[in-house]
This record gives C-alpha cells, sequence and structure tokens, in this order.
C-alpha cells in the first residue's frame, strides 16, 4: 500500500510513455565491493532462503546485445556454477552446470545442497568465458545447533524512483549480518515520473509505462538489479524475501487491486502471473511446484522465521464509512485459510525459543480509538463502527480483524511466548506490543510485539506534506500514541532500515535514519533501539547491539 492512502485521495495512474534501461554489475573483493563491468553477468548474483545444509544462488546472464529482460530473445547458455569454502575457490564444496533461456528471461537459480551447516560459502558463475562477481553467502546452524545469536537486517519498500538506495549500501558493510529480511516493495510497478519522493523523481523508471505485461515486470525488476548498492547487498548476504502489493499493483488482493482497470488493463489474473513470474525467475526465493511464497525458516534452536504471503489469496478490502463493521466479519481474509492455518499451527509448535513472523502489513492495531468491547456494545451497534475501533488503514490486519483474533488467540491459548512480527509497507517506524483487545491494554493479555521498518526510499509523512522532519509529524506521532496504548513509538519522517539481534534472552531492534535518500552517498545514523525479553513486553533501549 501506499502511505497516500491513509492521509489523501489516491490520484489517477495512467502513463504511456516507453523506455530502456541501463546495466551495471558489482564485484566481491574481500571485505569490500567495487564496481565491474561484465558484458555476460550484467544484473550481478545472490543467494537466499538459507538452510542447515544448502542455500539457494541466482544470476542472469546475458548472452547476446539483443537478449535484453524481457525481449525474449537469446540462445539457450551454458553455466558453470561453483560454491566454494573459501574466497579463492581452492575448496569446490559444490558445482554443476545450468542452462538458462529466454523460457526464464536467462535467469538461473540453484538450489545447492550438501553443505555444513553455519558456515561461510562463496560462489561464482562462468558462461561465454566469462566469470561472475563473486558472491558471499552463509548456511543455517543445524536444527538442533544453539547459536549465540542471530542478527537480520530488515527492510521494505524501495522506490526507484523516490532515492537511492543507501540503506542496502549501509547494510553491506556491516560483517555481522546472518541474512537479510524483504518484506515487500522490492519493486514499484508506477510509470515514470508519478511517484517520487520529496525531491520528485530522483532517477526515471523503465519501462517508462505502468507495468503490466510479463515483458514489462522483467525489465522492471532487471532495472532494481542495476542498483550498485542493492547489488553490493545481495553479493554479500543472503535474502530472505516475500512480496506485497507492489512487486504486482498497489493494494492488489486476490481478485484485483486498487491499482489495476480491466478495461485499460486487462485481466486481472494475467497481469498477476506476469507479476509472480517475474518475480520468481528474478529474486533468490525458494518455490515448491505450488510456486507457494509462504514459507518457514528454521535458525536451530534460537529462532524460527515464518513469511507470510498477505496479498495473494486476501479478500478485497472494506471500504470507509458506513461499511466500516464488514473489518470484523469472519468471512474475511488477509492471510487464506490455508497460510492462516499453516502458520498458527507453526508458531503455537516452533520447537525454538524466538518465533518471528515476516509480516508484510502491520498487524498491531491502529484505531481512532480503541473500544472496550464488554460496555460498548451498544455504542459501536449505533453508530455501525468496527468494535476494535475506526482503523487508519483497512489494508493492513486492522482491515481483517477475524483473522487477527484467530491467530493472536491462538498464540494465548497455547501460552505461546516470544513472538515479533518483523512488518513493512506503511514507510515509517514502529513499536508496538500486540494486544489480543486494544483497549483493555495494558491489563488485557498480548500476544507478541511488533517491530515496523521504515521505506528504503518510498514517501514518508514527511515526505509527502514536504514539511521540515521532525516538525508536523511529531504532532501526529503523539496523538497515535496517545490514542493507541500499545504503541510505545512512531516515527513518520525518516528512511532507513532495522537490525534485529536475537539471543536466548532477549530480541531487540535497531532503527537506523538515512540524512538523505536522494543523495545517493547518504550519510545514517542510529534512530532508537526497543527490545523484549523472554516472556515480557517492549521495553526501550539506549544503544544498538554491537
Amino acid at each position: 500500500m501506499r502511505l497516500t492512502e491513509i492521509i489523501a485521495t489516491p490520484f489517477d495512474r495512467r502513463s504511456a510513455l516507453k523506455g530502456g534501461g541501463v546495466a551495471v554489475a558489482v564485484s566481491l573483493l574481500g571485505a569490500g565491493t567495487a564496481r565491474a563491468e561484465s558484458d555476460v553477468f550484467r544484473h550481478g548474483v545472490a543467494s537466499g532462503d538459507p538452510l542447515p545444509g544448502g542455500v539457494l544462488i541466482w544470476t542472469r546472464v546475458t548472452p547476446s546485445e539483443e537478449a535484453t529482460p524481457g525481449s525474449g530473445a537469446g540462445a539457450p547458455t551454458s553455466v558453470r556454477w561453483e560454491v566454494a569454502s573459501d574466497a579463492g575457490f581452492g575448496s569446490i564444496a559444490a558445482s554443476g552446470n545450468h542452462t538458462a533461456s529466454a523460457e526464464s528471461d536467462h535467469t538461473i537459480k540453484v538450489d545447492v545442497t550438501g553443505l555444513a551447516p553455519a558456515r561461510e560459502y562463496f560462489y561464482r558463475f562462468t558462461a561465454l568465458g566469462q566469470t561472475s562477481p563473486v558472491g558471499r553467502t552463509r548456511t543455517a546452524p543445524a536444527a538442533s545447533a544453539a547459536p549465540d545469536r542471530l542478527r537480520l537486517g530488515v527492510v521494505s519498500c524501495a522506490n526507484w524512483e523516490a532515492g537511492y538506495f543507501g540503506a542496502y549500501r549501509h547494510l553491506a558493510a556491516r560483517e555481522d549480518l546472518d541474512a537479510i529480511v524483504h518484506l515487500g516493495d522490492y519493486i514499484y510497478e508506477y510509470p515514470r515520473g508519478e511517484y517520487g519522493g520529496r525531491n520528485g523523481s530522483v532517477r526515471p523508471h523503465d519501462p517508462a509505462h505502468e507495468i503490466v505485461s510479463l515483458a514489462d515486470y522483467r525489465i522492471r525488476h532487471a532495472q532494481y538489479k542495476t542498483d550498485p548498492d542493492l547489488l553490493s547487498l545481495h553479493a554479500r548476504v543472503p535474502f530472505i524475501c516475500t512480496w506485497d502489493d507492489h512487486e504486482s499493483a498497489d493494494n492488489a488482493w486476490s481478485g484485483g487491486a486498487e491499482n489495476h482497470q480491466p478495461a485499460i488493463e486487462g485481466d486481472w489474473q494475467a497481469r498477476r502471473e506476469a507479476a509472480l513470474q517475474a518475480y520468481l525467475e528474478w529474486m533468490p526465493v525458494r518455490t515448491g511446484g505450488d510456486r507457494r511464497l509462504y514459507r518457514r525458516l528454521r535458525f536451530g534452536t534460537l529462532a524460527e522465521l515464518s513469511m507470510l504471503d498477505l496479498r495473494s489469496y486476501r479478500s478485497q478490502q472494506a471500504k470507509s464509512g458506513p461499511g466500516w463493521r464488514v473489518v470484523d466479519s469472519p468471512d474475511r481474509t488477509i492471510a487464506g485459510k490455508d497460510q492462516l492455518d499453516w502458520v498458527t499451527a507453526g508458531v503455537t509448535s516452533a520447537p525454538v525459543s524466538w518465533k518471528l513472523i515476516g509480516n508484510p502489513v502491520m498487524i498491531a492495531p491502529l484505531v481512532f480509538p480503541p473500544l472496550e468491547p464488554a460496555t460498548t456494545a451498544a455504542l459501536t451497534e449505533l453508530i455501525g463502527i468496527p468494535e476494535s475501533g475506526i482503523p487508519a488503514n483497512l489494508d493492513q490486519w486492522d482491515g481483517y480483524t477475524a483473522d487477527r483474533q484467530q491467530l493472536l488467540r491462538a498464540i494465548t491459548d497455547n501460552r505461546i511466548a516470544d513472538v515479533v512480527f518483523l512488518t513493512g509497507d506503511i514507510h515509517t517506524s514502529w513499536a508496538a506490543d500486540i494486544p489480543v483487545d486494544a483497549a483493555n491494554y495494558p491489563a488485557g493479555q498480548t500476544a507478541g510485539v511488533e517491530f515496523v521498518v521504515p521505506s528504503v526510499s518510498s514517501q514518508s509523512m514527511g515526505d509527502m506534506t514536504k514539511t521540515p522532519p521532525r516538525t508536523a509529524s511529531v504532532v501526529a506521532e503523539t496523538a497515535l500514541v496517545g490514542v493507541n496504548r500499545h504503541l510505545h513509538y512512531a516515527e513518520l519522517d525518516s528512511h532507513g532500515y532495522g537490525v534485529l539481534h536475537v539471543d536466548a534472552d532477549q530480541a531487540q531492534m535497531d532503527w537506523f535514519y538515512l540524512t538523505d535518500v536522494s543523495d545517493p552517498k547518504t550519510g545514517v545514523r542510529h534512530g532508537i533501539s526497543f527490545g523484549v525479553r523472554r516472556g515480557g513486553r517492549i521495553e526501550p533501549r539506549s544503544n544498538p547491539m554491537v
């Protein structure tokens, strides 16, 4: 979703321009990174979804000048891949051959197996006499292992036109990350010039028109993978990704999207299928034959991460106004029955200390105000608002309260502790306890905590209003936290990323904020930290984890 939808009316999204693209590759050189030209490997390398015995590795080859992304051109090309335990490739742990063809847009993904748990590995590809940049990755701990800690970079909402990807550059400079969790909006579907940042469009999208076809989505994915900061991060750390709406269209649901007009853009299912195919081709994600994006990864006995897909199965978003009460309907879903049963069963049975949930949209209530149902039933019936209060954003779990209650009740009824939701989407930063009944907080039960990270570059509230940072937004933050007592923190201005630290005793999120996303060399500062002890609730922390 777009933050615009909370405070402004969506605008028309039409354009008929066309455009081309550029290509850059990044090479991993010891502890640093550098740009490198490669005719064959123009879109770098990536790894993802680490397991104790393996990891997925990715690249894209350009066999000829006409074989550009989305073109459907180019001959099948044999690609050699190697994984080694040392950067010099003196000790090869696994290797093989793969054919890249136009059928998969000349992308290849190899699910490498037979590796050792909790080990650093290096990988590379060779084709047409050229060798790719070298990537570095890491396998997960063995299921029975008890690692000292887990440290994850957490990001979402990277809009090419709104700014540069400095968040990725600063994450790539760290040496302590086990993986990057990307919570969605890895790309944006808008036409050129339609959805920029505070300073307008910093750099133009390709293609220039709104992306709709398979070729369009392939071209847009390819453009994002020419960003040097994104390439650098992909080459250094494995990613664990899910999608949100902008990988297909704004406010997507199972049967359509706000940013999709069938009379203009054709059948929604055809567009969604094109978006999914391009996503699976260009992203280092592991899926089965059903191409299901929700999946689970374990990090020994310390943590399990359940990644959700909250776009593919959801009911259409409710409309504000007299129909608000529909948000409480048990007939509406955000996750779909199968996925909701899957995540509920996983969280309530995971044999780990910390249950982490990669959650594309905010689950903590954000309402005006939360109403205590035992004493306000007559009022809610009379004025026709949900028992949980008037939601600020119906695209979030607030628009699907039956699903939320089913999940939260399962957690509390089974006495499950230490659940942490990691969330993106809303382009702002939040820290919250998750109450079963918001109006009863803090006396009532809580089902975990939520850490919401800001956007990498997409418009924040401060960008939209063009007010100086930490001025008008502070008033809104104070009001939101005051009404929603379970919210411990809201920051509506800054762009950046989070770093989640988990150990046997605690989980802590550190927020880092960029100086200026319109500056490709932007600096970064520590913003704030919040933590939670085993069995506890959110509490502020003075310093980031080191």
